[in-house]
């Protein structure tokens, strides 16, 4: 197969050529004229399984021959007789193994990471000590480490990694990196002394990891092996090659660098790595983007090189370049030519590292019917079993409120089993009940008096599932982790069940549901080493695992609409390549955080550095971007600002732009190109215009009018008398919270019962008007009534503050008159038309004379004397009512103060500007204000006079207020 040579074996597939087609192209033409056996004798190693498996669809299609024997590089040590190279332990089961240390590491030195960062951390200590395994880096290269002239946390974390040594030293399993390096140190040795006569060939990786380096480099020394490298860069000057790439500080960005290194360590020259096979490729493409991607600091050769550079026509015939507006104009570009590409038969890609862009693009071809093949899938947190074991564990360490109840009992798989129509019944009536009373965190009383009242024969049952599976887990207690995944996957399983079967209902009968299981059983398995833990570490620990995982839909795709991410791409060839998400932070990502381990110190002890993952991801682009056809696309602007876009792009339009007008002229086709998708996405975007609502005034028939009101809701009817139009002609009541939430109305209602029996207790014993009871009352009341711990410490506060201000002005008030009843009901009628007003006065106290003083309590602001005449009738119309028809169990009598209470900030009192109007002038401006809105013609207006502008309604959305403003005219309707 092989010429016979005195050098290592070294190949190149050059940039934009498909790598698996041209790699069976080469080794069909070097087998030609050799027996059939020939070719069935090599081995062929690849790097990843979606890569095999493409090469063996190629061989599959004909013609009927042998076949190579195809293995991956990380299962290559399988297939040898290595008894004294013990397995790899399980990735899963070192991590769950150093959690123990970190998390007593956090114990001690709180400010290292938040405790939800437990499994992260030693995520990334167990990938840290795979990945000094696999570069050979001994834990003495640390030690020796000087970080004299590093910061104390350094110091601090090479501390604790010495400590972790010696945990490590007892391992008796490597990681899967470290097995790998000692295959491939086996391997080496073996095939020096007994090298193996058929043919080996090492394909489409990079070596960019210690371990598959030193494998490259054995295969490259045998008699018969041959290493076959993607995306060589044949056009790189050898200058640039021997000068640049040589120091891992400032050439590990460059997309050759990797290579560089590797033909280092087999003593060869660029010039000794030959090409393959021949390719179809766009050979100038592939020189101006040689260019535009030389090192930082040869850039100066743009200058030089760049005016020989004459085919930019070739070069950038056929790509576009899309700089959208947004990211959803991003997708839907991308989606478009997607489209285009399925109607006419060719096979398209999308490259790229955003999966929130993958995900959008995903969205937008749904309206398409177009499911395009994803090689990433769904993370499997996201997945519905993964929330439901999720959102389960979260109820080990938070008190179960009702959104975590219900959001539950309504999941999608829980009560899966039989009966789930009658499930779903109790489950929305008792979220009717949750919202109309409460409370906001039910206990076993709650949902047993829920189920008495219900007629359905499954309701105690169902019941009694509930209260057993849902309610008192919050234990807090600390268990092994075995004892927390047991309990996890019971309580999961009877969920799902319901409250009439056993089993497992569809918990675990998804492709998602299967994947569960099988992580879950990982995890089961490995939980021993992990020891104890408290709840809300096993959450965290949790959400860790499932996010690592995926989950792919069984579903049958598009077959010629995939979606890949850099890796996948690598082996892969396309008619239409699209590299998408082409800003910073997305290609190339951020480098991964290192909390062990700084730049500088990594470099001291020969560890990989950050800016290895920037030149793996400058490789990928270089190979991408030499397809037939390629899309560039980026945002201008993200989610939250301006974006920046990926610093090869920015070189690629940079070098055209100064190339004359020949290279402004290509770089300026290619936006044209992009602008023509961006109107497409306009025109498929555009809506008809349509004409705004106008204002809203409704005139509902008389009849259909209400004929009762408090005096609360007259300011509603003032200003906003569509509200009432809505709430009591239409019987629309705004939606309660299912999560009652400690308000301004909770608040108002709280303290009005601690004055109401502050008050009470100090009429009996006077003695007890002190600020001191005030707050002693204050605290116990918040306990019954308030199950927030931070809204009863802000409240408690707050009457702390006005304590003083309220006794006080208590003791004015007993000088002035004597409470006579508190919460007193009370009615008036306009007899001309049917009409009640009611009111409930907070207190009303009785002066020596006899005559009425009315308070109303206000926890928020109080309206002012001005405003109580034209907007806010309340304590003018109560002391109407008093003169006219008296309350309850109090006769008619003169009113001769109204006023409000404060009892926030200002603790004042606003009196009610009686001296200005009299009751039979405030109820005969009233009584006008009625009849006017039993008048056939007159409409309930939206908005017609509201305080601010900006303020909200219940009923604006109903009113569509939005597409008009306060300036609209109200257009007036008859209603029949």
């Amino acid at each position: 197969m092989f010429e016979p040579s005195d050098k290592p074996r070294v190949f190149g597939v050059p940039p934009g050529a498909d790598f698996p087609s041209t790699l069976v192209n080469g080794l069909l033409h070097r087998t030609k004229d050799l027996p059939p056996e020939a070719l069935g004798r090599a081995v062929l190693i690849v790097n990843t399984r979606r890569m095999a498996r493409r090469i063996r669809a190629l061989f599959d299609a004909g013609p009927p021959r042998l076949l190579p024997r195809i293995q991956l590089v990380t299962d290559f040590g399988e297939t040898v007789a290595l008894g004294n190279i013990p397995a790899p332990t399980s990735p899963l089961r070192r991590r769950l193994g150093l959690v123990q240390l970190v998390r007593a590491l956090i114990d001690k030195e709180p400010d290292l990471a938040p405790r939800a960062a437990l499994y992260d951390l030693a995520d990334s200590l167990a990938t840290l000590f795979d990945e000094m395994q696999g570069e050979g880096v001994t834990f003495d290269a640390l030690a020796n480490l000087d970080v004299s002239a590093h910061s104390d946390h350094w110091a601090r974390a090479l501390k604790f990694l010495t400590i972790v040594q010696q945990v490590e030293d007892q391992s008796t399993h490597p990681d899967p990196s470290a097995r790998l390096r000692m295959v491939s140190e086996y391997l080496a040795q073996l095939w020096q002394e007994v090298p193996p006569q058929h043919p080996i060939i090492l394909a489409g990786s990079t070596g960019s990891r210690g371990a598959t380096n030193l494998l490259m480099q054995a295969v490259a020394k045998l008699p018969n092996g041959a290493l076959v490298l993607p995306g060589f860069d044949f056009d790189l000057p050898d200058h640039v090659w021997e000068t640049q790439l040589d120091d891992m500080l400032t050439g590990e960005d460059h997309p050759q660098f990797r290579f560089r290194k590797l033909t280092t360590a087999l003593d060869l020259r660029k010039r000794d790595v030959g090409e393959w096979h021949g390719s179809d490729h766009n050979s100038a493409r592939n020189r101006l983007v040689s260019l535009a991607l030389r090192p930082a600091p040869v850039t100066d050769q743009w200058l030089s090189e760049g005016p020989k550079i004459t085919d930019l026509d070739d070069a950038m015939a056929n790509v576009t370049l899309v700089e959208a507006p947004s990211q959803r104009e991003e997708a839907l570009s991308i989606a478009m030519r997607l489209r285009k590409a399925a109607e006419d038969g060719q096979k398209a890609a999308l490259i790229t590292p955003d999966r929130l862009l993958s995900r959008q693009v995903t969205a937008a071809l749904d309206r398409w019917g177009i499911l395009p093949d994803d090689s990433a899938g769904e993370p499997l947190h996201l997945s519905a079993p993964g929330r439901f074991l999720r959102q389960i564990a979260a109820l080990f360490h938070q008190k179960m409120g009702a959104e975590a109840l219900l959001a539950l009992l309504k999941h999608p798989i829980c009560h899966s089993g039989e009966l789930r129509n009658y499930h779903l019944l109790l489950s929305r009536a008792l979220e009717q009940r949750v919202r109309r009373k409460g409370p906001p965190f039910p206990d076993a009383e709650t949902i047993l008096s829920f189920a008495e009242k219900q007629t359905h024969d499954i309701a105690p049952a169902w019941a009694n599932w509930v209260n057993s599976t849902l309610i008192g887990l919050d234990s807090g207690q600390e268990r092994p982790l075995t004892e927390h995944v047991d309990l996890l996957i019971e309580l999961a399983e009877r969920l799902a069940a319901g409250s009439q079967t056993d089993g497992s209902g569809r918990l675990w009968e998804s492709e998602a549901g299967q994947k569960a299981r099988s992580v879950m059983d990982k995890l089961r398995d490995a939980a021993e080493v992990a020891g104890t833990m408290g709840p809300e570490d096993f959450a965290n620990l949790l959400t860790a695992i499932l996010q690592g995982e995926e989950v792919r839909s069984s579903a049958t795709p598009h077959p010629q609409i995939l979606i890949w991410g850099t890796l996948e791409a690598r082996v892969q060839g396309a008619d239409v390549v699209i590299l998408g998400g082409l800003i910073e932070g997305s290609w190339p990502e951020a480098p991964t955080p290192d909390p062990w381990l700084n730049r500088a110190m990594r470099a001291e002890v020969g560890l990989l550095l950050p800016e290895r993952r920037i030149g793996l991801s400058a490789h990928d682009f270089q190979q991408a971007i030499g397809a037939p056809e390629v899309w560039l696309t980026r945002a201008l602007r993200g989610s939250e600002a301006e974006t920046v876009a990926s610093r090869w792009l920015s070189r690629l339009t940079n070098l055209l732009d100064g190339l004359g007008p020949k290279g402004k002229t290509a770089l300026s086709d290619a936006r044209k190109r992009g602008q023509h998708w961006l109107g497409l996405v306009r025109s498929l975007e555009a809506v008809q215009q349509v004409a705004p609502a106008p204002r809203p005034a409704p005139c509902p028939p008389v009849i259909a009018r209400p004929r009762q009101l408090s005096v609360t809701q007259i300011k509603r009817l003032i200003r906003d008398p569509y509200a009432i139009y809505a709430r009591e002609v239409l019987r629309l009541r705004p939606l309660d919270p299912l999560m009652k939430a400690p308000d301004a109305l909770m608040r108002g209602i709280v303290i009005h019962e601690v004055m109401e029996t502050f008050i009470k207790t100090a009429l009996d014993a006077p003695e007890r008007l002190t600020t001191e009871e005030l707050i002693d009352l204050t605290r116990t009341t918040l306990d019954q009534h308030v199950p927030w711990a931070e809204a009863r410490l802000m409240w408690l506060a707050r009457m702390a503050r006005a304590a003083e201000g309220v006794v006080q002005g208590e003791l004015r008030r007993r000088e002035q008159g004597r409470p006579a009843g508190f919460e007193i009901p009370g009615q008036a009628r306009i007899n001309e038309v049917d009409f009640t007003l009611t009111a409930k006065a907070d207190r009303i106290d009785l002066d020596a004379n006899g005559n009425a003083l009315i308070y109303d309590y206000k926890t928020g602001a109080m309206s002012t004397p001005n405003q109580q005449k034209s907007f806010d009738l309340q304590l003018l119309l109560e002391a109407a009512m008093a003169e006219q028809a008296g309350f309850k169990d109090l006769d008619p009598r003169h009113v001769v103060r109204a006023a409000f209470i404060g009892l926030g900030a200002n603790t004042k009192e606003v009196d009610a500007p009686l001296e200005d109007l009299s009751a039979d002038e405030v109820w005969a401006r009233f009584s006008t204000l009625i009849q006017q809105y039993f008048d056939a013609d007159q409409p309930y207006t939206s908005r017609r006079a509201m305080f601010k502008a900006d303020m909200e309604g219940d009923y604006d959305h109903l009113a569509r207020f939005g597409e008009w403003d306060v300036t609209a005219l109200a257009e007036r309707s008859i209603l029949t």
